[in-house]
C-alpha cells in the first residue's frame, strides 16, 4: 500500500531527509520510503517509483514523505514517526530566517556553507557572494551557465566558490561536509573530487604530516572549459599566499583541452613545491628546473607531498608490507579458490576511490567494466547487474536519486553484495570504507555480515572469496578508526592502508588466478 504525506511550507536539507527515509524504511511493514522536497523532478522520480503524485498539492516548497507499506497498520506507524522525527527538527526559536540575518548575527564569520535545491542554490550562493562571503555549494545539478556565472562574481570579488558539486574541504583545521579529522600541517590540498581529497588528507595524516587548507571545487571546474578552472586557480593562488603552506597538491580527474597546463602554470607561478595527480593520466617526468612534479595515484600524491615538504627524496614503492608477506597474503588468500571462480567485483562508496580501482585494474586486465568507463565495450548497460569484472561506484546518481548516499547509509552496497553472492563466478571482492564527518557511524559493522554472508556462500561451493579492502580514515574520525579494521578483519577481509595498494593486490590475486589458468 502507498500513501504520501504533505506538509506545506516546510524545508529540511537533504541530508536530513536522507536519513528520515531511511529511518521510516527500517520500520516493521514498510517496503519503501522516501522524503524530498515536492520539486518538479522530485515528483516526477515519485512518480516513475509508483506514487500517485499528478494531484498532489505540493510545491518546492513543500516537504512529500511517500510511504510503501505491507498493510494500513504500517502506514499509520511510519506516518506517527514521521512526525514525531520531523518535530525534533524544528528551528529553534530566534535563529535568522534568510542569509543576510545568519551573517549580521554572526559576526566575523566569512563562509557560507548551501545545500538547497538547485533552483534555490543558485540564488542564495549569489546572495552570499555579493555579502561578501566565500561559499560552499554542495549543491549538485546546478546548471552549467549558473555555475559559470557564478564563478565570475567570485572572481570579480576575490572570493573562493567551491562548487556546485563540492562535497569535501578543510578550512583552517575545520572540517567541512565529507571530511576527517587531520593534523594541521604544512600540505595544502586543491581537488575536484571529494574521496579524492580525502584520501589524500587522511594518507597526508597517515604519513605523520598535516593538512594546511583542503579546498573543494566541485566536479565541473577542470572538466568544463566554460568554467575554465576558476576555483582551482584562485585556490592555487590562495595557497600560495598561504603562511601555513609550504606543499600545493592538485588531484583532478583529466581536465578539459588545455586547462592541465593552466593548472602547472600556476603552481610554476606559485613557486611551492607541488604535487599534481590527475587521475587517469601516466604521470609526466620531472621538468629540469620546475617546482612540479607528477604522481601516478592517489597515495603517492600524498607521499610525494610530504616528502617535499619534509625537504628528502620521494622513494616510490607499492606496498608498505614486505615482498614476504604480501607473497604469505597471496598464497593464503588464492589458495581455495576454485576453477570457475573469475571475476573481481569492486563495491565502493567513494567515486574518486572506484575510478583509481577500474583504471587500474583495466589497464591490467583489458576487461573490467565501470560506470564511468572510456570504453564503450564496457561501459555497464544495467548499473545494478554486475558484467564479468565490474567495478561499481554506489554512490553514482543513479543510485541515490531516492536514497541516502551509501557513505551515510551502507544498506545500498550491502544490498548489492547480498544480491550477488550466489554468483560462482566472484573470485575477488574489493571494497573502500570512508569514515569521518557526514559518513555512517559503524560502516564496518553494518557492511560485515553481508561480508560474511558472501565467502559463507563460497564456501557451500566448495571455494574461497578473498575480501580485500581500504579504510580511508584517520584514529581521530569519530568511527574508530581501529575498531573499523578490526571489524572488517573479523570478518575476514584483508585490509590494506590504502586503495591502491587493496587494488594492486587485487590485480596480484587475478594475475596469481590466471597462471593457475583460472581468471580472465
Amino acid at each position: 500500500m502507498k500513501t504520501t504525506l504533505v506538509r506545506q511550507d516546510s524545508y529540511f536539507d537533504s541530508v536530513f531527509l536522507m536519513l528520515l527515509g531511511r529511518e521510516l524504511k527500517r520500520l516493521p511493514g514498510m517496503a519503501d520510503a522516501s522524503a524530498v522536497m515536492a520539486t518538479g523532478a522530485n515528483l516526477d522520480l515519485l512518480g516513475a517509483m509508483g506514487w500517485a503524485t499528478e494531484d498532489l498539492a505540493a510545491g518546492p516548497d513543500d516537504l512529500v514523505i511517500a510511504l510503501d507499506g505491507a498493510d494500513a497498520a504500517a502506514l499509520e506507524r511510519a506516518l506517527e514517526v514521521a512526525q514525531k522525527l520531523l518535530a525534533r527538527k524544528r528551528v529553534p526559536a530566534g535563529a535568522p530566517a534568510a542569509l543576510a540575518a545568519a551573517a549580521a548575527a554572526t559576526p566575523g564569520a566569512n563562509l557560507a556553507v548551501i545545500s538547497l535545491p538547485a533552483e534555490y542554490a543558485v540564488r542564495e550562493a549569489r546572495k552570499a557572494l555579493e555579502l561578501g562571503l566565500h561559499v560552499l555549494l554542495f549543491t549538485d545539478k546546478v546548471a552549467l551557465s549558473d555555475e559559470i556565472a557564478l564563478k565570475a562574481l567570485s572572481r570579480e570579488k576575490g572570493l573562493l566558490m567551491m562548487g556546485p558539486d563540492c562535497g569535501t574541504a578543510i578550512i583552517n583545521g575545520k572540517p567541512l561536509c565529507f571530511a576527517n579529522a587531520v593534523s594541521r600541517g604544512p600540505v595544502g590540498v586543491v581537488g575536484a573530487s571529494g574521496t579524492g581529497i580525502q584520501e589524500v588528507t587522511c594518507l597526508v595524516d597517515r604519513f605523520r604530516s598535516g593538512i594546511s587548507q583542503a579546498i573543494g571545487t566541485g566536479a565541473r571546474d577542470l572538466k568544463s572549459a566554460g568554467v575554465g578552472g576558476s576555483t582551482t586557480l584562485m585556490a592555487i593562488e590562495a595557497l600560495a599566499r598561504d603562511d601555513d603552506t609550504n606543499v600545493i597538491a592538485v588531484v583532478s580527474k583529466p581536465p578539459a583541452r588545455d586547462l592541465a597546463a593552466r593548472v602547472v602554470e600556476a603552481l610554476e607561478l606559485a613557486g611551492k613545491p607541488a604535487v599534481v595527480h590527475f587521475i587517469g593520466l601516466e604521470p609526466e617526468p620531472p621538468r629540469p628546473g620546475s617546482v612540479v612534479r607528477f604522481a601516478g595515484n592517489l597515495e603517492e600524491t600524498a607521499a610525494m607531498a610530504v616528502a617535499l615538504a619534509e625537504g628528502r627524496p620521494y622513494r616510490p614503492r607499492v606496498f608498505t608490507l614486505p615482498p614476504e608477506e604480501i607473497e604469505a597474503i597471496l598464497e593464503r588468500e588464492t589458495r581455495g579458490i576454485l576453477p570457475a571462480q573469475r571475476f573481481l567485483r569492486g563495491y565502493y562508496t567513494g567515486g574518486t576511490l572506484a575510478d583509481e580501482a577500474w583504471i587500474l585494474l583495466h589497464q591490467r586486465t583489458g576487461a573490467v567494466h565501470a560506470l564511468n568507463q572510456t570504453d564503450p565495450a564496457f561501459v555497464l548497460a544495467d548499473p545494478r547487474v554486475s558484467v564479468g569484472h565490474t567495478v561499481v561506484d554506489l554512490g553514482d546518481d543513479r543510485f541515490t536519486a531516492s536514497r541516502p548516499h551509501p557513505m551515510i547509509d551502507p544498506g545500498t552496497r550491502t544490498e548489492r553484495i547480498l544480491a550477488e553472492l550466489t554468483d560462482p563466478g566472484i573470485a575477488v571482492v574489493l571494497m573502500d570504507l570512508v569514515l569521518g564527518y557526514g559518513s555512517h557511524g559503524d560502516p564496518a559493522g553494518a557492511l560485515a555480515p553481508a561480508l560474511a554472508a558472501m565467502k559463507q556462500a563460497a564456501r557451500r561451493r566448495g571455494g574461497y572469496l578473498p575480501v580485500l579492502a581500504s579504510i580511508t580514515g584517520t584514529p581521530r574520525d569519530f568511527q574508530n578508526l581501529a575498531g573499523q579494521q578490526a571489524a572488517l578483519e573479523a570478518a575476514g577481509c584483508v585490509v590494506l592502508p590504502s586503495n591502491h595498494q587493496a587494488a594492486m593486490l587485487a590485480a596480484l590475486v587475478l594475475d596469481r588466478l590466471q597462471d593457475q589458468g583460472g581468471a580472465l
